[in-house]
């Protein structure tokens, strides 16, 4: 079940709901469904790979002030809003607040599932980011404040020599700090050091 897609879906008409849960379910993937914004806060989103569709006019608070309570309170889920009042302004508005798709009702199934796919992967991803980073983050603690210096200019993209200039020490200093670094960090390569630093970052 952990690893099961799952699907919320906000929106007021039960009609909607009651389709996007039997096509959703017919592909495999999980659902919770709710009327409004006020349901879903009070429900726990579970831990699991999972997408929010949500209808952009609803009772009480509106499907973009959901938006903005999620990403106040540090939920990472991707949003896709479904709309049957689409507008430009409001759409913009939407994407650039995170959004992932904005589509107008009514939509073809295969468009909604097409995003949907995208924003599992998307979840999927950050999740996985998030879980290195975690890990990257306790491997960091035994860095030394040098270490982390030497880190920052191989990240740069400088060259030892440069990095030596820069914290007025020797070429042979940056190299054994930076071998020592790369071995806590456990990096395999320049180009792992650098993907790891800068998600340190």
């Amino acid at each position: 079940m952990a690893d099961l897609p799952l699907v919320l879906i906000v929106d007021d008409d039960p009609d909607i709901r009651a389709s996007l849960t039997d096509m959703f379910n017919s592909v495999g993937m999980d659902t919770l469904i709710f009327a409004s914004t006020d349901e879903l806060l009070k429900h726990d989103i579970p831990d699991r790979p999972s997408c929010l569709i949500l209808d952009l006019r609803l009772p009480g608070s509106s499907g973009l002030d959901l938006q903005a309570r999620l990403a106040g309170d540090g939920v990472n889920i991707p949003i896709i809003f479904i709309t049957g009042y689409a507008d430009v302004p409001t759409s913009v508005r939407a994407m650039k607040a995170g959004a992932l798709d904005f589509l107008p009702k009514p939509f073809r199934e295969q468009e909604l599932l097409d995003a949907v796919a995208e924003a599992l992967r998307h979840d999927r991803q950050r999740r996985v980011d998030d879980r290195e980073r975690m890990e990257l983050r306790l491997l960091a603690e035994s860095l030394t404040p040098r270490e982390m210096d030497v880190l920052r200019g191989v990240a740069r993209g400088l060259l030892n020599k440069q990095i030596a200039y820069e914290l007025g020490i020797t070429e042979i200093t940056v190299k054994m700090h930076r071998s020592s670094a790369g071995r806590k960090l456990k990096s395999v390569s320049v180009a792992d050091m650098v993907r790891k630093v800068e998600l340190l970052s």
